[in-house]
C-alpha cells in the first residue's frame, strides 16, 4: 500500500511541477519535416502535401508583401482557380490538415516561421465547412472552420 501512495504522490508531484506543460512546448513541426522547394512551395514529408511557402498577397524566399484577406467563398474560389507554380490542382486545406501545420509551442505566429516566413498571425480558412447550415439575421449561412495562427486555435465562423 506505501508503494502506490509514493507511486500516486510522484505523479501528483510531476502533474503540479509542470510536466504537462513541457510537453506541451515541444514543437510538433521541426525544419526537417519540410522540404522547400525553389519555387515557392514546400512539401510536408509526413503527409505528402505541397503548401504554399507564402501567405496569399507575399511573394519570394521572405514571404515579402501583406497578406490579403478573404472571405470563405472567395478563399475556395482563389485555391480552385490558382496555377501558383505551374500546379492547377490548389484547394484549401481540410481544417485537419491546416491544424497540422499550427504550433502550441509558438506564438504569433504559431507556426514553424523558419519554414513559413512572415506568416501572419491571423486566421487562415480550411475547406472544412460545419455539417450543418443554419439561419443567421434571416438569412441562411454555412459556418466554416479556420485556423487562428496567432495561437493555433480551430474555430468556426459564418
Amino acid at each position: 500500500m506505501k508503494i502506490v501512495r509514493r507511486l500516486l504522490a510522484v505523479l501528483a508531484v510531476q502533474l503540479l511541477s509542470g510536466f504537462p506543460a513541457a510537453q506541451a512546448l515541444t514543437c510538433a513541426n521541426p525544419d526537417n519535416a519540410y522540404s522547400v522547394n525553389v519555387d515557392g512551395t514546400v512539401l510536408d514529408k509526413r503527409n505528402g502535401l505541397i503548401w504554399k511557402q507564402c501567405s496569399e498577397g507575399q511573394s519570394g524566399s521572405t514571404c515579402n508583401g501583406s497578406a490579403t484577406t478573404h472571405t470563405w467563398s472567395g478563399a475556395l474560389s482563389l485555391a480552385a482557380s490558382s496555377a501558383f507554380a505551374g500546379y492547377s490542382d490548389w484547394r484549401l486545406p481540410n481544417v485537419k490538415e491546416l491544424k497540422s501545420l499550427a504550433e502550441k509551442c509558438r506564438s504569433d505566429p504559431a507556426i514553424n516561421n523558419t519554414i513559413f516566413p512572415a506568416t501572419p498571425s491571423s486566421n487562415f480558412w480550411s475547406g472544412s465547412p460545419l455539417a450543418y447550415d443554419s439561419y443567421y439575421g434571416g438569412s441562411r449561412y454555412v459556418r466554416s472552420w479556420y485556423v487562428s495562427f496567432d495561437d493555433g486555435n480551430v474555430n468556426n465562423h459564418p
